[in-house]
């Protein structure tokens, strides 16, 4: 580069267009980039696609990792919120117990009757629900044998009793039914008799 006045050297512009603007041609490559060998830039391709397919799958990873994450986080929010509830609900059933045989016994009246009936309309939106009814087939899973005997009344193990109510919310068993249990009659053991 030539000198200038000053001292400093004059700045060197170059044209990189591939169209000459004055002309309307396409201009020929200078002769040091034709020379340039074209194996560099496919080997600096293929590294930089080896990069990206790395730096993408770490993505996928990381992003398949933080899906788990979030579905596991949900999962156990609803788990942690169905046993807190169902915390909160058995502690309640010995009030409806006691809310119960006041219905049974005609003193649910007045404004304790409509303070009952607004206590079981929520906890029934909580998801809250008795069973065992009387003539259930007796299911060990959901019932709790208190009393047994036998009946010609029945032709299988039947709840005869209801003694308490059970409680479930959804599938999940709070309390068991507590019931006096009756099996057909000829179930009975065998007697002493017949070992004579």
């Amino acid at each position: 580069m030539p000198p200038r006045e000053n001292g400093h050297e004059e700045p060197v512009i170059r044209d990189n267009r591939k169209i000459d603007p004055e002309t309307g041609q396409v201009r020929e490559a200078p002769a040091d980039e034709q020379e340039a060998p074209a194996e560099a830039p496919q080997a600096q391709n293929g590294e930089l696609a080896a990069q990206l397919a790395e730096r993408t799958a770490d993505l996928q990873r990381l992003q398949a990792e933080y899906t788990n994450y979030r579905r596991r986080v949900e999962r156990d929010r609803v788990v942690v919120r169905e046993q807190a509830v169902a915390g909160a609900l058995t502690e309640l059933l010995p009030v409806l117990d006691d809310i119960g045989r006041a219905r049974d016994h005609g003193e649910l009246t007045g404004g304790f009757a409509k303070v009952a009936e607004s206590l079981e309309a929520v906890l029934t939106k909580l998801g809250l629900s008795p069973f065992g009814q009387k003539g259930d087939p007796f299911d060990p899973t959901v019932h709790e044998a208190l009393m047994h005997s036998y009946s010609t009344e029945v032709t299988e193990p039947t709840a005869i009793e209801v003694l308490q109510l059970g409680y479930r919310m959804g599938d999940r068993v709070l309390r068991p039914a507590r019931v006096a249990v009756a099996e057909p009659e000829d179930a009975t053991p065998a007697s002493d008799d017949d070992d004579n």
